[in-house]
């Protein structure tokens, strides 16, 4: 985790006291459900939690000493609180093995993760929203190979936006749904030595629901599938952040972020404008779909357990989540600050000298008697002299003044077919079926 990349709420998830404050609720929890099952002494919970009601700060330097010693955290945790609350100590942990611990506290983080990360999607949704209504009928052009194709709105290219994290929202759902689950199954996930309705008590109390066979470890299939979401999520944040930078361009300047004041953007270069903030949401995407190969890698363990997976998720769980809300919540901050510049857009929708028109002057001749080979030949060879005088000439006036152009279109016919609102006429079509 890199601090500059991170916000307070979603850091907070995967602290050291955090990890162990949810730790002690699985063990206390657990030892809750023994109780009542005659296991252990109902005492013993209840010594736990009166413990636990006096919010004693977990003292993570003493945990860590006692693991310098150990070399196995759980025990290091279990000997900590023993010390601390005392005989009746001795009772947690009946049955359980330390993956009962460690995987099911990650699917509470993980999924408390996810909950953040759904608040950031909302967030970005109502502003991509909001700019998008803002220039539903803002006209740009639209590019395909990064050349010139047709006429669009700057709404339409946010709309498109709009519909991709919303998907990306749908997909989070599931993932969360899919990941927050719980295991206290006991050595090999037999439970030979707990009862499974011990499981389900803790399952209940942590908002979980239970792994059918957990094998001692939750199958990282559920790793896979979450962390494979958020790569998505952030491929979806560089798409975005790609488009912008391209329209920041020099040469295009058709939107770019807000420059605050103050800002500088070069130590040499005192006139530049830089996308820093969309090139860096690059760089982070790029981090975050990283960390989904070693998940799915992951899925493949040893029988019933190994820990190869271990540190790996001591990496991914943290780095990916955190840098996927700050991200997320960056680029909220660019669309919501974006400077959109409606005239240049129409300068260059203008630029080509009616070259995106050419399609519909294509079917117009095929409409009105003209092969479709003849009809692409003698637009193409028009808009060719268009292309080579860089816009400099009129593809409408070329087409009036050719002969077999002339011979199935009348001039009339031919400007209507120069109509930028006509590209318009189903936006509102495509609005409708976006944001419904």
């Amino acid at each position: 985790m890199v601090p500059r990349y991170a916000r307070p709420a979603m850091t907070e998830i995967w602290e050291p006291e955090s990890k162990y404050r949810i730790w002690f609720e699985i063990e206390a929890h657990a030892t809750e459900k023994l109780g009542e099952l005659g296991v252990v002494p109902e005492s013993a919970a209840k010594a736990l939690w009166d413990w636990w009601a006096t919010n004693p700060e977990i003292d993570v330097e003493a945990i860590d000493a006692i693991e310098a010693v150990t070399k196995h955290d759980v025990i290091a945790f279990l000997t900590w609180v023993a010390e601390n609350v005392g005989e009746e100590a001795r009772f947690m942990h009946q049955g359980m093995t330390s993956s009962d611990v460690l995987d099911t506290t990650l699917a509470v983080q993980l999924a408390r993760s996810a909950d953040l990360l759904l608040e950031d999607l909302d967030q970005l949704l109502a502003a991509i929203k909001r700019r998008a209504e803002e220039h539903k009928y803002t006209p740009t052009i639209g590019r395909s190979h990064g050349i010139h194709a047709e006429p669009v709105t700057f709404g339409l290219k946010l709309a498109q936006a709009y519909a991709e994290f919303d998907r990306c929202k749908k997909r989070l759902i599931a993932a969360r749904e899919e990941i927050a689950t719980c295991a206290i199954s006991g050595a090999v996930g037999t439970f030979a030595n707990i009862d499974p309705s011990v499981e389900a008590h803790v399952a209940d109390k942590l908002g979980l629901s239970i792994e059918p066979v957990s094998t001692q470890v939750i199958p990282r299939d559920r790793h896979a599938m979450f962390f494979s979401v958020l790569a998505v999520i952030a491929g979806s944040i560089e798409r975005l952040a790609v488009e912008i930078r391209h329209l920041q361009r020099t040469e295009v300047l058709e939107a770019e972020e807000y420059f605050s004041p103050g800002q500088k953007g070069s130590s040499a270069m005192p006139h530049k404008r830089n996308p820093i903030l969309t090139e860096n949401l690059t760089g982070q995407a790029r981090m975050i779909r990283a960390y989904a190969l070693p998940a799915l890698e992951n899925v493949a363990l040893w029988h019933e357990r190994d820990i190869s997976h271990s540190s790996v998720e001591r990496f991914i769980g943290p780095d990916a989540c955190i840098t996927l809300d700050f991200a997320l919540a960056r680029l909220t901050g660019v669309v919501d600050k974006l400077l959109v510049y409606p005239e240049r857009m129409q300068a260059n929708l203008d630029r080509m000298g009616g070259l995106v028109h050419s399609q519909r002057v294509l079917l117009a001749l095929t409409q009105n008697g003209v092969s479709r080979e003849d009809a692409y030949r003698l637009v193409q060879r028009n808009a060719m002299k268009v292309w080579e005088s860089d816009g400099k000439l009129s593809l409408l006036d070329l087409l009036k003044q050719d002969e077999e152009v002339k011979a199935a279109l009348s001039d009339s016919q031919l400007e209507e077919k120069f109509d930028l609102d006509y590209h318009f006429k189903q936006v509102d079509t495509i609005f409708d079926r976006v944001f419904g």
